[in-house]
């Protein structure tokens, strides 16, 4: 059998399952309307033949009336039910419905994959860096898996960690992709805020826009010691060209979507290393940990 002859089928089932469910639902509707007439007629003669209840004089009309008048309206409710409800808000309007919102959720995700592949591709257009004499220096907080960020956002507050970056990068040139800039409340005080981004027209408070890391990292040629800050992938295309990393090793597991670059023994050493444990002020015990490329 066919794909076309399977879907043929398939639609034939779901035809006959909703005109049998339509059936199902006018039969209720003609049964509920045969007791409502044969009850009524039987509560009217209960009420005005046999006298039955005419003691309750606190009604202004007979309580077989007001019986009567709720119970037309039920009729008309399960009549609205079965012709308008089910008919147009049935199994099919539903389909439609879902059908139509998971459309734009995958719209909206190819969007997000577009900008997202785009941005990685202007930051790394240039294949080739300038023969460069300063020491390129990539800063970072990673955990013991690599994570570095969640949803654009920092995961951890570590206050040492903080000052760490503050003393190493104050009076430089900060190298970050845009994504990495509105993260932050604005552009970082005593420093040369470099933005990367696709889109040209960006404007924002005390920083220079460029559209490539080559582009950056010539605007900081004459810093002896640019540092990169991020995100997760001008860090994978910095590893190619740095001299030097500055990585605070945060020693726990944490949930989230953008990580550091494996560093490579082979390419990289460590030099220096400073432990820190939990305190009042720390959550997690830390490290900080420089590494420089070898010769």
């Amino acid at each position: 059998m066919d794909k076309s002859s399977s879907k043929i089928d398939q639609e034939q089932i779901e035809f006959l399952e909703n005109a049998q469910k339509r059936i199902r639902q006018k039969k209720l509707l003609y049964y509920h309307f045969i007791i409502f007439l044969f009850f009524s007629s039987f509560l009217f003669v209960l009420n005005f033949l046999l006298k039955i209840g005419n003691e309750l004089i606190f009604l202004k009309y007979s309580w077989s009336v007001w019986i009567f008048l709720v119970w037309c309206f039920l009729i008309l409710f399960h009549a609205f039910d079965v012709y308008v409800t089910n008919r147009f808000l049935g199994k099919k309007w539903q389909k439609k419905q879902t059908r139509l919102l998971m459309e734009l959720q995958i719209n909206k995700i190819l969007e997000l994959k577009k900008e997202h592949y785009s941005e990685a591709e202007v930051i790394s257009k240039s294949e080739t860096f300038y023969s460069k004499s300063n020491l390129i220096t990539i800063i970072a907080a990673a955990d013991e898996n690599n994570v570095i960020g969640k949803e654009n956002k920092l995961i951890w507050h570590l206050s040492d960690d903080l000052k760490h970056f503050k003393n190493l990068t104050k009076d430089h040139h900060v190298i970050m992709g845009r994504k990495t800039f509105e993260s932050m409340p604005k552009a970082l005080p005593n420093r040369t805020n470099i933005v990367i981004t696709r889109n040209s027209d960006y404007v924002a408070d005390n920083i220079t826009v460029v559209s490539s890391l080559n582009e950056a990292l010539e605007k900081s040629k004459n810093d002896k010691q640019p540092f990169i800050i991020g995100g997760g992938e001008i860090y994978k295309l910095a590893m190619q060209i740095a001299d030097r990393i500055e990585l605070t090793r945060v020693h726990h597991e944490f949930d989230g979507d953008t990580y550091f670059p494996q560093i490579d023994p082979e390419k990289w050493i460590e030099v220096k290393r400073d432990q820190r444990k939990k305190d009042l002020k720390h959550n997690y015990d830390f490290t900080f940990i420089r590494y420089d490329k070898k010769q």
